[in-house]
């Protein structure tokens, strides 16, 4: 099998050598050059044609966030962004990176190749098969259609994963205040779903909030599963509609998971519901997507042109989950069109 060639950019180096260490013990990877700033790594990019990069975003001379935006547009590489907990990784994921991973604060030795083995070497995997050639911004079609019936006790349920904070913008900034309430599992470590919904929540139209367990699903607002050890359920307590966070395992790896969502709005929501569910790796919602079309749901499926990866689209739509496959700009318009006539 051939390895994954990977470049990696990082100016502390101590964090560099560990990294170099874990990634070449796995026998799908090869490091094939290192960079300590943007200047090094454009020569190293040039020079060896590396599958992935993995990119601080504190760099010296130039941040990796700049970098990326100098970068993605002449070479097209997937990067793996490592960052502090700082909404900067947002940023970055706009300029084009296609995974992040938080790096652990006051982490011991082992502590730090548990994590580079746990996460960044499975994001590495991920960011290889991912399409970054084709992440230009696609052309938004404008939702001018207005419903009257958001309050008829619909509810909009979404799930992603990689490329999935870029997708859930695309789709929710085109939202209005009449859209029916919104609950959205999207893969995140923890603490950083706050900073996301708050960035969301100056963007969109639509009040966006990380979720808490209680907290009512109502017409303009979307509620955020919080990164962390909680699955978000959504429950009908009396033809009132709420979630509940709830410490559990890991379904299908992920916690929290967007079959678990899925699965509960299907037994809580039936057939007022609408199951959307967007780019990412592995099969996570795809199961839940089926409970949710088997109970009466409408369902949407990102198509492949458009996803990072194209994996739980595939997997739901494989199973027969995905009633629409849109082009991701058409997504709003579609649900719109489907909430109409509802």
């Amino acid at each position: 099998m051939r390895q994954i060639k990977v470049l990696v950019v990082e100016d502390s180096l101590l964090f560099r050598e560990l990294l170099i260490q874990k990634l070449n013990e796995d026998p799908a990877i090869q490091v094939v050059a290192t960079a300590r700033d943007p200047f090094e790594a454009r020569d190293a990019i040039i020079k060896y044609q590396p599958d992935v990069m993995t990119l601080d975003i504190e760099l010296p001379q130039m941040s990796g966030i700049e970098f990326l935006r100098k970068l993605m547009p002449q070479y097209p590489l997937p990067a793996v962004v490592i960052s502090s907990l700082s909404d900067k990784v947002f940023d970055a994921l706009n300029a084009g990176a296609v995974e992040f991973v938080a790096k652990p604060s006051g982490a011991t030795r082992a502590q730090l190749e548990a994590f580079m083995k746990n996460e960044i070497l499975v994001k590495i995997k991920v960011a290889s098969i991912a399409k970054v050639g084709s992440r230009k911004k696609l052309p938004v079609q404008t939702v001018s259609q207005e419903l009257h019936n958001a309050g008829q006790n619909l509810v909009v349920a979404i799930g992603a994963s990689t490329g999935g904070t870029e997708a859930i913008q695309t789709v929710i900034e085109q939202f209005g205040p009449d859209i029916p309430g919104v609950v959205i599992v999207q893969h995140m470590p923890p603490g950083f779903t706050e900073m996301y919904a708050k960035r969301l929540n100056e963007r969109c139209r639509v009040r966006v909030k990380e979720a808490k367990s209680g907290d009512p699903v109502v017409p303009g607002q979307v509620l955020i599963a919080p990164g962390g050890d909680c699955h978000m359920q959504m429950v009908n307590r009396n033809g009132i509609y709420q979630v509940l966070l709830r410490k559990s395992e890991k379904v299908n790896g992920h916690c929290p998971s967007v079959d678990v969502l899925f699965h509960s709005v299907a037994e809580a929501a039936g057939d007022k519901a609408i199951g959307i569910i967007l780019t990412g790796m592995g099969g996570d919602g795809a199961k839940g997507l089926l409970a949710m079309r088997k109970a009466g749901a409408r369902t949407i499926g990102q198509d492949e042109s458009t996803c990072v990866v194209y994996g739980m689209p595939k997997v739901a739509y494989d199973l027969g989950a995905v009633e629409f496959q849109e082009k991701l700009p058409d997504i709003a318009k579609k649900t719109y069109s489907i909430l109409s006539k509802m």
